[in-house]
């Protein structure tokens, strides 16, 4: 895990210091709210719908446990004993008094965190697959290119005012946990005819008022030329990126408006003028940042254990959840636990300031150290001895994290919807309860099978709906929340869009619309199919006529 080191330490605190004082002469009345806009969310700083909203970064979903306890810590002190992790790895605190934030980001930068570019027209938090570097079939760990980019992108000072903010991700397996190619720029550990290992490279993905997936812009980029070619892609859409409306300045609309042929050559020409400049990756950096991230002290050991079996045999809770809340590790004797924030009429993602502990104690007996927030709203603790998990699972049985439902309709992804956020219309976690409790059966969702249900409270798509194998986007209809429902999307290596299936549905619909849709899919499903698969064989219409049945 990276550490800072003396620079980095003394850019966090200047910064501190920075925002303290434009905080300060805000509140004085020394700035106007315009003004005080762009440096508050250069901060990380929102105003929400109840109260301000800060978001702290978590640099490709990694922390320590000590970093852990200080947001718990900053949730008991600061806010009201929770935080609400997001899809872009991060956490956010929902409550806390615009006039203590300095004194958060204070804290926060004595164990080497901030919020700086959670917001704002620039290089947001570059994310990866939170299986990284213990992935069985991973060609190489994608975490150290996340590192590279974060320290080249982080107070960059000609992409600071973008056109509009911009998202990378890193892989660095055929598997996609990373939504890579809904992303601004999407990057892919590949390897050539020659072996040699690169990135194949995705621009111009997104979701949002026009959801679009990402276009290959390069085959194959070596590796030493990562930084001067992401700085070509940022220079051709800081110049020509729209200004005019912000609808319309993501990349994407670029991208599209000009063709990926004419994009590609635009960028193929700015290149060349900073290819071989001080941004090419030299083979002594890249080994001090690889040096950051080597394997764990394993146990050759680990891999003899038998008590596992024996666990398994003798504990059917602890069976159900280790098949679906664990995950094979690439050494022998270890696997990673995903610790679920999908409890039970619960909000999705949220995590108590208690948890919080729990959870960094946890990584700290058993885990090295490290927890991983995930793209869909989870933690994982990825370094687990098998010997240990039934430890593990009970200490989480405890205190509501090991609810056996990851991968499954419960585990959706759910921004806070109109209850917080000022942008949104639609309520979602309302949303997210009624459907907890129309599906609690358990064996019915293992039953269903895998199923990722992604909801939005507005256009934003900040619940990515639009790539759910279920989407569902809440609207505004004469001040009533209703929903649209969308299938057949993927964010993962197969990345599709979902399609409408019909007119918008009643809050107290949802439900028994979701119950339609499966028992439709149990009808249509054949041996072993997956409910992705079953829409994208029959499509829609089997769906559409027993959801509108009465209509016909």
């Amino acid at each position: 895990m990276y550490q800072y080191n003396q620079v980095d330490q003394q850019i966090v605190h200047e910064r501190v210091e920075q925002f303290r004082d434009q905080t300060r002469r805000y509140l004085a009345g020394e700035l106007s709210a315009d003004e005080f806009l762009a440096l508050r969310l250069m901060n990380g700083l929102y105003i929400q719908r109840q109260a301000p909203m800060l978001r702290v970064a978590i640099p490709y979903g990694l922390m320590s446990a000590e970093q852990m306890r200080m947001l718990a810590h900053i949730a008991r002190k600061y806010d009201k004993g929770y935080g609400h992790f997001t899809t872009r790895t991060n956490i956010q605190f929902n409550w806390p008094k615009l006039e203590e934030v300095p004194d958060i980001l204070a804290e926060l930068a004595t164990v080497q965190m901030h919020a700086i570019q959670t917001s704002g027209n620039c290089i947001r938090n570059t994310t990866t697959d939170h299986f990284a570097g213990v992935a069985e079939n991973e060609l190489e760990d994608p975490r150290p290119w996340c590192e590279i980019i974060r320290q080249w992108s982080t107070l960059h000072p000609e992409f600071a005012y973008l056109p509009r903010k911009f998202k990378i991700a890193v892989t660095g397996s055929k598997e996609d946990r990373a939504a890579s190619q809904v992303h601004d720029i999407g990057l892919h550990l590949v390897q050539n005819a020659e072996g040699e290992v690169g990135f194949e490279v995705l621009v111009g993905g997104g979701l949002g008022r026009t959801p679009v997936i990402g276009k290959v812009i390069r085959e194959f980029l070596p590796k030493e030329d990562l930084l001067s070619y992401l700085d070509a892609i940022l220079r051709v859409y800081n110049l020509k990126g729209r200004r005019d409306n912000k609808y319309k300045a993501r990349i994407k609309i670029l991208v599209e408006a000009l063709g990926i042929d004419t994009f590609r050559d635009l960028v193929e020409a700015e290149w060349q003028y900073t290819r071989d400049t001080e941004l090419k990756l030299t083979a002594e950096e890249i080994a001090r940042v690889k040096g950051f991230f080597t394997p764990h002290a394993y146990e050759p050991s680990a891999k003899d254990d038998v008590s596992l079996d024996q666990q398994l045999e003798a504990d059917a809770d602890f069976r159900v959840w280790f098949e679906r809340n664990t995950r094979a590790h690439k050494v022998a004797g270890y696997r990673c636990v995903v610790v679920s924030l999908k409890p039970l009429l619960g909000p999705p993602g949220d995590i108590t300031d208690l948890q919080m502990d729990v959870v960094a104690d946890l990584a700290d007996r058993y885990s090295f150290s490290e927890i991983r927030s995930t793209h869909d709203q989870n933690l994982v603790l990825a370094e687990v001895r098998q010997a240990d998990l039934y430890a593990v699972w009970k200490v989480l049985s405890e205190h509501n994290l090991a609810r056996a439902n990851i991968n499954t309709l419960t585990d959706m992804i759910v921004c806070p919807g109109f209850d917080f956020c000022s942008l949104a219309n639609a309520k979602t976690l309302n949303i997210s309860d009624a459907i907890n409790a129309e599906f609690e059966n358990l064996d019915y969702l293992y039953d269903l099978g895998d199923i990722q249900l992604n909801m939005s409270g507005c256009i934003n798509a900040c619940g990515h709906h639009h790539v759910g194998h279920i989407g569902i986007l809440g609207v505004d209809k004469k001040g009533e929340d209703w929903y649209q429902i969308t299938l057949g999307g993927s964010g993962r290596e197969d990345a599709s869009l979902g399609k409408v299936l019909g007119k918008s549905v009643a809050a107290d619909e949802v439900p028994s619309v979701l119950r339609k849709i499966l028992e439709t899919y149990i009808e249509q499903r054949t041996e072993e199919e997956r409910f992705l698969d079953t829409v994208r064989r029959v499509g829609l219409t089997p769906f559409k006529e027993k959801v509108y049945a009465a209509d016909h």
